[in-house]
């Protein structure tokens, strides 16, 4: 039975009505070269002897190359095109073993001509900053052209045509002509990687050595079995997977394409917690499936829970793990074999459903030190019960302390994180990453008002969200229920949500893997992963490539950071060295309105361009600052006679462009983004700075800017910003200011 490699090439993606056809060639192919009716066929005067092409329809034929490994023939599938399209692309492809890194190269007819790039180049005026010397050499000193061939392995003429850009725009848009290797190689060398750098990146020191007397078909199989030739070469497993992968179309690529980096996080063996850190769009939680998915084929038997803070994000992830293996086992609760996934709240009330009576009883006393089975959680209330809690018995707080914020933060923080039942711990407890520093008469002051919190509650018969995980975690360790713990967006969870997470996986080999990123905490306080029992010193690692936004997009979402200063969960300052995107696009667009009317309306004709241009209607995310302001825009809108989707929980799917909080789209991607309403007073929002301690402001308007940066970075292709009357401060780094209308 022959092999079948999928490597596809930009102009090579056949017609999606045609599909279902191409499935059909490869599953006839996956079982017998020899089948009637599939015609592989070399091609005369072919410039590679390797090549040819298949029938797929009376119209289309398929370019591949064979090679026999062991006796075994090996298919590498690049495309489908009309058939004399075919003959000419099959007669100029080249498949060979690069002879300096001993990596495989894929060659195409539509990569021959790269003269639009130097000729653009030619027109575009040199950086002063880099008048003397090329673009390359200022990023990397050092970096010569030579260099580039004899110990990068780049071909001359690719070199020469990086050699001459001048700007990093200029060399990404080679690399995404090139791909592959030679693509990402390009791509770090502009952000300031040396060849080195990029040689160990890339695994280029480990790819198999060249050797001339070896077979040549057996040294490219062998080549393409390496993490740096799999960017490009995918081994397809069985025609399920074929199936998937061909009928998905380019969406589906994340399935089977990963980075070498990113394949090595999915696939090491680690001898305790590991933290996988990464800015927006590197493919954190592509990692995560992964892996979820690598552990589970590893062993069966295995108690695996893939959480996340929120229960969209939770679907999100199980959603695309049957997209990536529909035979995967995925339980429907924690401590069954499989992969259970859930939003970490919803797996802790699961702990806390499948408990006795009695058992519920002792936690909720070890935990809150008050007596009575309450099981019910109380989730948007929470904040009028703190209110209410001030309001009853808080008259002896000073003003800056009468916020339902601080409230919150300081029970998940101090009270909950250190188990906290009387006013005598609260008084001696210490709080570590609190800003506001409380006396004696204060601490007295605060435990009243939570004293009559917890009352309030017991009478209720209620819960909340953080006292769900701090129960479930103390019923947890009487016995872990899980073999390993894959987290998402980590830098969102409180410590009743990590105490939980720590007491339901054993410490030990590969127990919790963490993925997260400081700059996107728009949820509760900083939290330090080793107060939690949580050891990762020394296991830390991120990554650097974004997959998502264009470049473009990427320098204004970072813009909107600038001057902050992040902590990651290690209590370490944020490195952002090397974070860059591997694609190209228009710049943001700015759009300042002087009244909600004006708004709407350019909102509305923003929108029609899209779709006219051919934009996907559900590709499109219209993203705003709370739930009030969506059902403003829904109106609007409506009366601009704009078909829109509103997003919740209890949203209807259709194809019309979706409508959201900015809290809503975190996870999400669209290939266009309209970000509505980047008005001064709701970025940040002015009702969550009212009496909020001086101490905590800092924190909570970090947390906005982190808001709208990943509001930014969920476009794929196009960002246009909105805004009437006074814009956010957030917009004022971004200097584009030819690029607002």
């Amino acid at each position: 039975m022959p092999f079948v490699l999928y490597a596809p090439v930009k102009d090579g993606l056949h017609d999606p009505s045609i599909a279902k056809q191409v499935t059909a060639f490869l599953s006839k192919l996956f079982q017998d070269d020899t089948t009637p009716g599939l015609h592989i066929e070399p091609i005369n005067n072919a410039v590679d002897p390797k090549v040819r092409t298949g029938r797929v329809t009376q119209m289309y034929r398929a370019v591949l190359f064979k090679l026999v490994s062991d006796g075994v023939p090996h298919y590498v599938f690049t495309g489908v095109w009309p058939h004399d399209k075919a003959i000419e692309v099959a007669s100029k492809a080249v498949l060979k073993m690069n002879p300096v890194n001993g990596l495989p190269e894929l060659i195409m007819a539509s990569e021959v001509d790269l003269t639009p790039v130097v000729e653009r180049v030619a027109r575009v005026p040199v950086a002063s900053v880099a008048a003397e010397f090329p673009f390359l050499e200022y990023k990397s000193p050092g970096l010569t052209l030579a260099g580039l061939t004899e110990e990068l392995g780049l071909d001359p003429d690719v070199a020469e045509h990086a050699w001459v850009a001048t700007s990093e725009d200029e060399v990404m848009e080679l690399a995404g002509k090139l791909g592959g290797w030679r693509g990402e190689a390009l791509l770090e060398l502009a952000v300031g990687a040396t060849i080195a750098d990029v040689r160990i990146s890339l695994g280029m020191d480990t790819a198999p050595t060249v050797e001339a007397e070896a077979v040549e078909d057996e040294q490219l199989v062998s080549a393409m079995r390496t993490p740096t030739a799999q960017m490009q070469f995918a081994w397809l497993e069985d025609q399920e997977e074929l199936r998937r992968v061909i009928e998905g179309g380019d969406l589906a690529a994340w399935r089977i394409f990963l980075h070498p980096e990113q394949r090595k996080y999915v696939e090491a063996a680690y001898g305790g917690s590991f933290r996988l850190s990464g800015g927006a769009g590197t493919g954190k939680t592509v990692v995560l499936l992964h892996r979820a998915r690598m552990l589970a084929k590893r062993n069966p038997q295995a108690r695996i829970l893939l959480t996340t803070y929120t229960r969209n994000l939770a679907d999100g992830m199980k959603r695309s793990l049957r997209d990536l293996d529909p035979s995967l086992v995925l339980a429907d609760a924690p401590g069954k074999p499989g992969i259970y996934v859930a939003g970490v709240d919803q797996a802790a009330s699961q702990v806390l459903g499948s408990a006795s009576r009695d058992e519920l009883a002792a936690a909720v006393e070890a935990v809150l030190g008050i007596g009575g089975n309450r099981a019910t959680s109380r989730t948007s209330s929470a904040q009028k019960a703190w209110r209410d809690a001030i309001e009853s018995v808080g008259g002896d707080l000073g003003p800056e302390l009468r916020s339902p914020t601080f409230f919150d933060a300081e029970y998940d923080s101090v009270v909950l994180a250190q188990h906290i039942t009387t006013l005598d711990e609260f008084l001696r407890v210490r709080r570590p990453g609190r800003g506001v520093a409380l006396g004696r008469l204060q601490r007295q002051a605060v435990w009243e008002v939570i004293r009559s919190y917890r009352s309030s509650a017991a009478v209720a018969g209620a819960v909340d969200f953080g006292e769900v995980c701090a129960i479930a975690a103390q019923l947890a360790a009487s016995g872990p229920i899980a073999d390993h713990v894959l987290v998402d967006e980590g830098q969102d969870l409180t410590p009743p949500r990590w105490q939980f997470l720590r007491a339901v996986v054993p410490e030990g080999p590969d127990d919790l893997f963490v993925a997260e990123d400081s700059q996107q905490r728009i949820y509760g306080q900083r939290v330090v992963l080793g107060r939690h029992g949580i050891k990762i010193v020394g296991r830390s690692r991120r990554l650097t490539l974004n997959y998502r936004t264009t470049a473009q997009v990427l320098r204004f979402a970072t813009s909107v950071l600038a001057g902050e200063n992040f902590v990651d969960l290690d209590d370490e300052a944020t490195d952002d060295t090397g974070y860059r995107s591997a694609r190209s696009g228009p710049v943001p667009i700015r759009v300042a309105t002087g009244s909600i009317t004006e708004e709407l309306d350019r909102a509305a004709a923003q929108l029609a361009e899209w779709l006219a241009a051919g934009a996907a209607r559900d590709g499109i995310g219209i993203l705003v600052r709370d739930q009030r302001m969506v059902e403003r825009v829904a109106r609007g809108l409506e009366d601009r006679d704009v078909r829109v989707r509103q997003v919740s929980k209890s949203a209807a799917t259709g194809k019309d462009p979706q409508l959201m909080t900015m809290h809503r789209a975190k996870g999400m991607e669209f290939t266009h983004v309209l970000i509505f309403g980047a008005n001064a007073d709701l970025l940040p929002a002015a009702y969550l700075l009212k009496d909020l301690p001086e101490e905590e402001r800092a924190d909570l308007l970090q947390r906005e800017r982190s808001l709208f940066y990943v509001a930014a970075t969920r476009a794929r292709d196009e960002l246009v910003v909105m805004w009437e009357g006074k814009a956010s401060d957030f917009l004022d780094a971004f200097t584009a200011k030819d690029h607002v209308r």
